[in-house]
């Protein structure tokens, strides 16, 4: 079954860039992203984003992995960039470590098609394909890997909404809370503050014998943290 799908128009080099980073902010420990496309698509630039965010380091070497098949990145979340271009048949992933690899962070894999059916079932599935003077991303999968994906996207289409879509996003330390926060950057700009503050479902308040707390930080609405950001402000903290 695929699953849900999402697309997305890459104008230029620049928004393949993008998109892997969009991956990057939502990819945790266990995630596998099957990037598929022909030779000269994108995926190389999208794979070398992504990495490049996790390290948050522009400038990291990520050398392609045709020939080691595997290539490793003790990263924020360690990802493991495969290439199965060479690959004789689905059997040797066991040698590559794919499981080993997954148990210990993410998988990022090029030509995954030559896996079979080695792949995890809830894998995220990357489809670049030419459109006109771009590309096309075709995102298809299901379940919390393919979740969080869309809510990456959905936080870079609230940035370009604020006129900063082309910034850079990395992520940055967060709380006991269920949000997560990114620096986002321009050039000549001060870097910001992202704050993604999904909807929680609570609890009840004991819950395996153990109390739950329940606090301030599960405000449903953006309401209570202009106010916050209101009061910091009239008190000289921007």
């Amino acid at each position: 079954m695929e699953g849900m799908v999402l697309e997305r128009f890459l104008a230029d080099e620049a928004a393949t860039a993008r998109l892997g980073e969009d991956l990057a902010m939502a990819l945790r420990a266990g995630d596998a992203i099957a990037l598929k496309g022909d030779l000269g698509a994108g995926k190389s630039t999208l794979a070398r984003a992504l990495i490049r965010a996790l390290a948050d380091d522009a400038n990291l070497e990520v050398p392609s992995p045709t020939f080691t098949l595997v290539q490793s990145y003790e990263t924020r979340v360690p990802v493991h960039h495969f290439d199965l271009y060479r690959l004789s048949a689905p059997d040797e992933l066991d040698e590559l470590g794919l499981d080993d690899a997954l148990s210990q962070g993410a998988a990022l894999i090029e030509w995954p098609e030559r896996a079979g059916d080695r792949l995890p079932a809830n894998a995220l599935w990357v489809d670049l394909a030419e459109h006109g003077e771009g590309r096309v991303a075709r995102l298809s999968g299901q379940g919390p890997v393919f979740e969080r994906v869309a809510r990456s996207l959905a936080m870079r289409d609230f940035l370009a909404s604020a006129r900063r879509g082309e910034a850079s996003r990395r992520h940055f330390v967060g709380d006991a809370s269920a949000r997560s926060y990114e620096i986002v950057s321009l050039p000549g700009e001060a870097p910001r503050v992202l704050m993604n503050s999904p909807r929680l479902v609570l609890g009840p308040p004991v819950r395996d014998g153990k109390p739950y707390a329940v606090i301030a930080h599960t405000a449903q609405s953006v309401a209570a943290f202009v106010a916050i950001d209101k009061a910091l402000l009239a008190n000289g903290v921007s």
